[in-house]
């Protein structure tokens, strides 16, 4: 057999190198393989309808009609006792940066289908979602300010839990925001909660689950504690669909799995009927 010599591996090398990143994509739940444009506009898998991890305002521009939405509360941030939290307010600044959002939740009131509604987006990309105090004083204010005006909330979650790096003070969010959701409640007012990959940890034990009506993308991984620390505790290995949407369905958790095309359409039937 003919050995390639150093020209055709350096050519073959070259060629490579021009391919553009991300031109593939391969799929964390089926492990399918496919040209990235085939997420079309949803960044939806083709073959088993996962939804990849998307950004809040990509998120609102799905939901939303055009222009319809109004953000509030932007600028509020993290508290200034954290700031000798050097390693911390770095992890801020640059999710900052990435989001182009102040913290990991966007909060604001806008229109489906000529629906109002309030409308919370949490954002994976800002330190995988987590619940900080300035997270969970925008979603409470939210809520606050629906129950005020008799308006209905949607509330996509998506986070890794509390906010390590706030202590006790991330803790006490899950409190209070779903004292914010039962004083929604008890007006008569409408909650909807969208899970999204991942909802996990303390947004998992608290408002995330307190929905009156319960729905979920796809293979949306939902949880408390991580796979692994389980594992370790119970000694045993769980199903391989364990924590995912599916399993929670089956087990009565949701009211439904959603795919993304069809999110909207379903949201404004329930608003329309609330």
């Amino acid at each position: 057999m003919t050995q390639p010599n150093n020209e055709s591996t350096n050519h073959y090398q070259e060629l490579m190198d021009r391919i553009p990143d991300h031109l593939f994509v391969k799929c964390p739940v089926c492990g399918a393989n496919f040209y990235s444009k085939k997420l079309g506009p949803f960044n939806e898998c083709p073959n088993c309808h996962y939804g990849f991890r998307i950004g809040a305002q990509k998120r609102i521009a799905m939901i939303c009609d055009p222009d319809s939405f109004t953000e509030i509360d932007a600028h509020v941030k993290a508290p200034d006792r954290f700031k000798d939290d050097t390693k911390y307010m770095g992890k801020l600044a640059k999710s900052r940066q990435v989001t182009q959002m102040d913290e990991s939740v966007m909060t604001g009131i806008g229109k489906i289908d000529g629906h109002e509604v309030g409308i919370g987006v949490m954002d994976s990309r800002f330190i995988m979602g987590s619940l900080g105090t300035a997270t969970g004083e925008k979603i409470t204010r939210l809520f606050e300010k629906c129950t005020e005006a008799g308006l209905p909330v949607i509330m996509f979650t998506a986070s890794g839990g509390a906010r390590m790096q706030e202590g006790i003070n991330s803790l006490m969010q899950m409190a209070k925001v779903s004292a914010a959701v039962a004083d929604h409640g008890e007006k008569g007012l409408l909650y909807i909660s969208v899970l999204t990959d991942p909802t996990t940890g303390g947004v998992t034990a608290s408002f995330a689950m307190e929905g009156d009506i319960m729905i979920s993308e796809p293979h949306t991984l939902i949880g408390f504690a991580g796979r692994r620390v389980i594992e370790k505790t119970i000694q045993q290995v769980p199903p391989k669909d364990f924590q995912r949407a599916e399993t929670l369905l089956k087990n009565g958790f949701l009211d439904q799995i959603v795919r993304r095309p069809d999110l909207k359409g379903l949201l404004a039937k329930l608003l329309a009927w609330h």
